[in-house]
């Protein structure tokens, strides 16, 4: 598992597209979502473990960061907010989650929600945890839906006014942690009333008061129509008196495509949707601006074919675009969700009673996306490419100079290159990608003469690998049961939706970072 340095204490800001810190090296955030904005508006998992105990488990994962969010009501309704914990959980009757927090955080009890709230995060800094407080809605409960009353400004349950006085408290209160490192303005913007003229009207006002009582953070935006859509900003930038504070955040779960990734075949549904995705969104990458993909997510029984193939394609891109980005969740069960008491998360890291992980395999998987494979900082290296398999976030890479190829993990991999002449050669090595037999390994070669040499990304999800095998046949690169990289008869290319391409997607990530 990838162990990030702790980066805690310090200032960071937006150096086009890259967050750095003070010295202008690359700080990726590796965040995990910590959902605090239910009822009650306490950070979940309370009742089962120790704070401390589940800080040191998001350092053991990976993580260097938490997403944390918040309800409006937690600054702007005093009554709300200066309830004890144990009196906000006996209000609701939870009286079972209450006695797992006097035996497991009996520190919190007496406190009000709000010290509690500061409590979680002061826990986070000392185990060197950067904060990101979003907030996530108005009234404490859950998110969401086009008609809650919390989607746009306007609303029942969303003053714009309130609204901005909550961010300036929740600013301010910041001052006193080093480590939040952002304020996210309001999450998944969305409704009848949305609209992009009062989407800059207050997005922006928001923007400069969190700037004006904290100027130690990151802004962070998000979009229209449950966070996907930015593609507004294409045209029309913010216009804002500070600089390199601002990042963008979006949203991408498989369900936003309804069924399509299990009813249609994953090359053209991947295609497609990667396109959508680029010109709603990652496209603020090439205009200079950090991307945070703070929410993503998957059932982690394994069994949702929508949500597994979903989940390959945006691995893919989460590589490619090395993005920053925030799982959600943390959360393995709820104490109390839409009226139901001890809720469990199947897209939860922990498992119901967070006392260890749902899906090890999962966690594995994500944990590819947790370094950076580009920007300032790092091991200095010369430009080059890795051959990324987004179905187990593992690269190619060769255990020793004479065995075969498999997968391994990506700070493994020696350098590739892909030459005008479409081979894929290790740098400086003068050995080449090769595809011999259908059936057989893929192996390693010196003639660039070969037909085996020469690779190019096929279907629609340009994912596809493929050479011509010594008998002419056109093959596929491909992985077997042991890791082994393999040459294969190409599959599931186009149409056909009950074949998944997955084990033969392959693609090819820029690294500048070592």
């Amino acid at each position: 598992m990838a162990q990030l340095k702790p980066v805690a204490a310090q200032r960071l800001h937006a150096n086009s597209r890259w967050i750095v810190d003070e010295a202008g090296r690359r700080v990726k955030l590796a965040c995990v979502n910590w959902p605090a904005q239910l009822q009650p508006p306490l950070a979940e998992g309370l009742s089962e473990q120790p704070a401390d105990a589940i800080a040191k488990k998001i350092r053991e994962m990976g993580f260097n960061c938490v997403r944390l969010t918040w309800a409006l009501e937690l600054h702007m309704n005093e009554t709300l907010a200066s309830l004890t914990v144990a009196r906000s959980f006996q209000n609701l009757r939870l009286s079972e989650a209450l006695a797992g927090i006097k035996t497991n955080n009996p520190s919190l009890v007496n406190l009000t929600v709000m010290e509690a709230y500061k409590s979680v995060m002061t826990i986070l800094s000392n185990n060197k945890v950067m904060v990101i407080l979003d907030n996530h809605i108005t009234t404490p409960g859950w998110c969401c839906s086009d008609n809650d009353g919390n989607g746009f400004f306007g609303d029942k349950y969303f003053n714009p006014q309130v609204w901005i006085q909550g961010l300036q408290k929740m600013a301010t209160m910041a001052t006193g942690f080093s480590n939040v490192i952002g304020i996210s303005l309001r999450n998944e913007l969305r409704g009848p009333r949305q609209n992009v003229d009062d989407w800059y009207k207050y997005m922006q006002r928001g923007a400069e008061t969190v700037h004006a009582a904290n100027p130690n953070v990151l802004v962070i935006l998000s979009g229209l129509n449950y966070d996907k859509d930015l593609s507004f900003l294409r045209k029309r930038p913010v216009s804002l008196s500070f600089t390199k504070k601002l990042v963008f955040e979006m949203h991408w779960y498989g369900f936003h495509n309804g069924q399509a990734w299990q009813s249609k075949n994953p090359n053209d549904v991947c295609g497609a949707v990667s396109k959508e995705v680029m010109s709603q969104s990652v496209f603020l990458l090439e205009q200079g601006y950090p991307l945070f993909v703070s929410e993503f997510g998957i059932d982690e029984r394994g069994n949702n074919v929508n949500d597994n193939r979903y989940f390959n394609c945006l691995m893919a891109m989460a590589a490619e675009f090395d993005w920053d980005s925030a799982p959600w969740g943390l959360q393995g069960s709820y104490y109390l969700r839409e009226g139901v008491v001890g809720v469990e998360e199947f897209y939860g890291l922990f498992n119901y009673d967070w006392s260890g992980i749902r899906n090890s395999s999962y966690l594995g998987r994500i944990s590819a996306l947790q370094l950076p494979f580009q920007g300032p900082g790092g091991k200095p290296t010369v430009a080059h490419k890795v051959i990324f398999h987004p179905l187990t976030g593992l690269c190619i890479l060769r255990r020793s100079p004479s065995s075969p190829l498999v997968l391994g993990p990506c700070t493994q991999s020696e350098p590739w290159t892909y030459t005008p002449q479409n081979a894929l050669s290790l740098v400086g090595k003068g050995l080449h990608l090769r595809a011999v037999e259908q059936g057989r390994p893929a192996s390693l070669g010196t003639s660039l003469t070969d037909p085996g040499m020469k690779w190019e990304m096929i279907s629609a999800s340009r994912m596809h690998l493929s050479s011509k095998a010594k008998d002419g046949s056109t093959v596929c690169l491909g992985v077997d049961d042991g890791n082994a990289v393999v040459v294969e008869a190409c599959k599931c290319l186009s149409k056909d939706s009950s074949c998944d391409p997955a084990s033969q997607w392959f693609k090819l990530v820029d690294r500048t970072r070592l």
